[in-house]
């Protein structure tokens, strides 16, 4: 699925962890405040309600402890929408096994910073609009390996390396904020939205239907809602009706 220019994709999360479905708190261990059985049946409400993409997270492999690989195809086999899918993607060759295996799009951290040429080498072979890397941003500085490891550089500054590099968007998490409900800044994701010319996914903090309109004029072309769907602080079908009158 392409991002539309007139269009800002909302995107309802499914982290995995242990083969469940999760909402942790800052992508920490141990801060589950929600655990579901059967992701894949998270994954096919979602679809139901009318989401036309599904943001898929290996918190797993994030963490590198393991993948949840068995629970990843049954996801796949169970909807229909198109699948975003990241999370411990570490070599090409996994990037390559996850790409057959029909993701729409998948998101890449830790491999991307360490080595921007394999964002070169996944573009040229699967095209550009199914690599997305991932820029992931605490105490304003972005973080790798799950959120674990600082570079000592900003979202903003690390985008002018992926511009020729073949990415074909940025997935842009504000970790501050992400899984505390309390709202965000807006500023990052507009300053990132102005340094590149891809599209960029805004996720982190995201509380109100009132936080997913602010969005919608930062330029943003997606929206990632993890929390506040599973806490009822949103309801799905009224994101999507707002998404669709952007």
């Amino acid at each position: 699925m392409s991002f539309k220019d007139n269009k800002m994709l909302i995107m309802p999360a499914v982290d995995i962890r242990n083969g469940k479905c999760v909402q942790l708190v800052q992508g920490k261990p141990g801060t589950e405040q929600v655990i579901i059985e059967n992701p894949e049946k998270v994954a096919k409400k979602w679809e139901d309600m009318g989401a036309e993409i599904i943001h898929v997270i290996d918190l797993d492999g994030a963490l590198e402890s393991k993948d949840n690989l068995v629970t990843i195809k049954k996801i796949l086999k169970e909807v229909s929408v198109p699948i975003q899918l990241g999370g411990g993607i570490r070599s090409i060759e996994y990037a390559e096994k996850l790409l057959n295996l029909d993701i729409e799009r998948l998101i890449i951290g830790t491999m991307a910073i360490k080595n921007p040429s394999t964002i070169s080498q996944l573009s040229d072979q699967f095209q550009e609009n199914r690599i997305m890397v991932s820029l992931d941003s605490k105490d304003g500085k972005v973080v790798i390996k799950g959120w674990k490891e600082k570079i000592d550089k900003t979202a903003t500054e690390l985008s002018q390396e992926f511009k020729d590099a073949g990415a074909g968007s940025i997935l842009f998490t504000n970790v501050d904020v992400e899984g505390l409900l309390k709202g965000f800044d807006t500023q990052p994701a507009i300053d990132l939205v102005n340094s590149v010319d891809i599209p960029v996914v805004y996720a982190g903090g995201i509380t109100t239907i009132n936080d997913v309109e602010k969005l919608s004029s930062t330029g943003v072309k997606g929206v990632v809602i993890g929390s506040a769907l599973y806490k009822n602080k949103i309801n799905l079908k009224n994101a999507l009706k707002l998404q669709n009158n952007i």
